[in-house]
């Protein structure tokens, strides 16, 4: 594949084998949003060496979507970021398998698509703002008033489904603090453009992770060779099959890595299975 030409790959069921070049990062490009249009993907043009985070100077410089977060402070905005800021936006909460909750948001284009990105095992909407500046200003207030952060760690994520997930637990919890969300902002939504919502999300397979025999995948991604069946994807963690063995693979550590794709198995030491 060029290194200009994006490809989408369906994971699901496929046997992926690649070797590591490397432990370097290359920088990961951008997306630019167009005014009346959707966003589009551009490439580094020089394909950078990066070494903290996923972009180089100049991509960075030049990606307007670094605003969005501050958006609402009354940061930078282009034209073409604030027509995809000020349309519809829902705010959720959303719970991962180590039990850790966040408040979050996601455009009325991205509603279903955001929350299997994150790597959620469940997940409760609990308002509608007519626009991202006020879902925004929401999330704040979520987050200072009740501490519930606004990130999770990949490898939190991915370390949290090597063992069997309480998924009643996690669905109860999370009903619970959704309702207390609502609490918190149901008296001022008239005012402030925003409404509480009560819908509910699942990961597709979410009652199959209270069971199985999964551990994390004891080799590093980013050198040496590896090949495993793809069994189910949450988020950026990977559920691989190897031989008759479970693993749990963190994809994430593979963004900006060089690989070579082949008919390459991976050399695993012997593991434990968790135990409850």
């Amino acid at each position: 594949m060029d290194t200009k030409e994006v490809g989408h790959v369906e994971l699901r069921g496929t046997r992926i084998g690649f070797e590591a070049l490397g432990p370097g990062r290359w920088c990961t490009g951008r997306v630019a949003f167009k005014k009346g249009g959707p966003s589009e993907y551009v490439p580094c043009p020089k394909q950078r060496p990066v070494e903290v985070g996923s972009q180089c100077e100049q991509c960075e410089s030049k990606d307007s979507f670094r605003f969005v977060h501050t958006i609402h402070r009354g940061g930078f905005v282009s034209s073409a970021l604030e027509a995809h800021v000020m349309q519809p936006h829902w705010l959720y909460i959303a719970t991962f398998a180590n039990g850790v909750h966040k408040v979050g948001t996601a455009a009325d284009t991205r509603k279903w698509g955001r929350l299997a990105e994150q790597g959620a095992i469940c997940a409760r909407y609990v308002a509608w703002a007519q626009d991202g500046k006020i879902i925004r200003v929401l999330e704040d207030r979520v987050t200072e008033e009740m501490q519930v952060r606004q990130s999770v760690r990949s490898s939190a994520k991915a370390a949290a489904l090597a063992v069997p997930v309480d998924t009643v637990r996690l669905e109860a919890a999370t009903a619970r603090l959704a309702d207390r969300v609502r609490e918190l902002l149901r008296p001022d939504a008239e005012e402030s453009g925003h409404r509480v919502v009560d819908e509910s999300w699942r990961v597709a397979g979410f009652r199959d992770l209270a069971s199985g025999n999964r551990v994390a995948y004891p080799s590093d991604l980013t050198v040496g060779k590896h090949g495993f069946t793809v069994d189910a994807c949450i988020g950026q963690a990977a559920i691989v099959t190897i031989d008759t063995a479970s693993y749990v693979v963190d994809l994430h550590e593979l963004k900006g890595r060089r690989v070579r794709f082949g008919d390459f198995t991976s050399e695993l030491p012997a593991v434990q299975s968790a135990l409850f």
